[in-house]
């Protein structure tokens, strides 16, 4: 017994004289740990974003440019001002990325709050701007914001942080999916009171999301999905103009003339680009008479008639490869709160490049959201790009 009494007192000894060498020498070699280099996924992630936004830049010139200067217009001035908020945007994907995740959890709060209060501002006379019947925009000059943007990504967080904290009791849903489905339901009413259904729909997605990673039972949260979609159906039968429109993409053949116009067009621009497409700024869709909002909503249809078949595998295979790495962060994250996040960020680009792609293609309703990297939207591109810097900041700081 004495003699491992004595082994354990040389041992705490010789910790002790270790830790206080280290503080008299605190640049000493042992105490330099090599930099780990992030995981392959995150390079993968980044790789795949740049590539995007590059090529979004190209398709906004391309699909913008022939109607801008048959309308007395700088060919370039749709082009420039995308530019401008890809540059922001790379400068806020810098920052989400390198902000440490514990600062963004004490900023949810607020920011959720901050986001919320601007989601007014479109609603007041000589600020807000309406925009194909959405009340969703604030003026700036020549720039147009989109409030609700933002709210996406603070909802994220918000959710994110509240159910990292509230870890240990995912089995009271008083404490962890009330307040949550609170949340949810503020911002979509808030979406909806801009009349803007197809960002309520992403809002809804994300909380989903990040209520399944969190681990909420399945049966109180498909109850939640449920009253989800009954609010959601509510909105649109609510109106008849607004079923109809949300309707039309089950006879587009007998809507093409007006309901269905813009996705008729778009189906046939992708049918007029075949395998190899018609080459970047030869589309017919550029001119903007016949697909409007070519570079905007519809830019799917633009790629698939410029580029073919083979880009629109690229890019939809791009945004598989980057769900897919995104999805691998997820699950390696070093705590809850970068899962739940990187998970969010996931779930939202998901989501809204499917529903967008399946809008233009005639297989859903067009709900008006942009494609992510593509469409012309300093906004949405703003917003999103910080987003990937969120899941690259998770990233980062995964350790093999």
């Amino acid at each position: 017994m004495s003699s491992t009494t004595t082994m354990i007192g040389d041992r705490r000894r010789q910790a002790l004289e270790r830790a206080g060498s280290a503080r008299r020498h605190p640049t000493s070699r042992r105490d330099v740990r090599p930099a780990t280099p992030p995981p392959v996924h995150f390079y993968v992630i980044a790789v795949v974003v740049t590539v995007f936004v590059l090529l979004g830049l190209v398709m906004v010139l391309s699909s913008s440019s022939v109607h801008e200067f048959h309308n007395d217009r700088s060919p370039f001035g749709i082009f420039l001002k995308q530019a401008l908020w890809a540059t922001l945007g790379v400068t806020g994907l810098i920052v989400a990325m390198r902000v440490p995740l514990h600062v963004w959890r004490r900023l949810a709060g607020p920011l959720l709050v901050g986001s919320c209060a601007a989601m007014l501002l479109p609603l007041l006379p000589g600020i807000g701007r309406t925009v194909n019947g959405a009340h969703a925009w604030i003026g700036i000059g020549p720039l147009n914001l989109q409030p609700s943007e933002f709210l996406k990504l603070t909802v994220l967080l918000f959710c994110a942080s509240l159910l990292t904290t509230r870890q240990g009791e995912m089995a009271d849903l008083r404490r962890t999916l009330r307040p949550v489905a609170v949340v949810a339901t503020v911002a979509a009413g808030l979406c909806l009171l801009q009349k803007d259904l197809g960002t309520a729909i992403v809002v809804g997605a994300i909380v989903m999301v990040v209520l399944f990673l969190a681990g909420t039972p399945l049966l109180p949260l498909l109850g939640v999905g449920a009253v989800g979609v009954a609010g959601a159906t509510l909105f649109v039968v609510s109106s008849p103009r607004r079923l109809d429109r949300f309707t039309a993409f089950l006879d587009i053949a007998e809507h093409r003339d007006h309901l269905s116009y813009q996705t008729w067009q778009a189906m046939i621009a992708v049918a007029q680009g075949g395998v190899t497409g018609e080459g970047v700024g030869r589309g017919a869709s550029n001119l903007g008479d016949f697909l409007p909002l070519a570079h905007s909503d519809f830019i799917f249809g633009v790629i698939g008639e410029e580029l073919g078949m083979i880009g629109v595998v690229a890019v939809l295979g791009g945004f598989l490869v980057l769900a897919y790495a995104g999805m691998q962060v997820a699950l390696a994250a070093p705590d809850r709160f970068g899962l739940l996040l990187a998970g969010g960020v996931v779930g939202w680009l998901a989501v809204q490049t499917l529903i967008n792609v399946g809008g233009v293609v005639g297989a859903m309703p067009v709900t008006g959201l942009t494609l992510p990297f593509f469409s012309a939207g300093g906004s949405s591109l703003f917003v999103t790009l910080c987003a990937v810097g969120l899941l690259l900041n998770v990233a980062r700081n995964v350790r093999p």
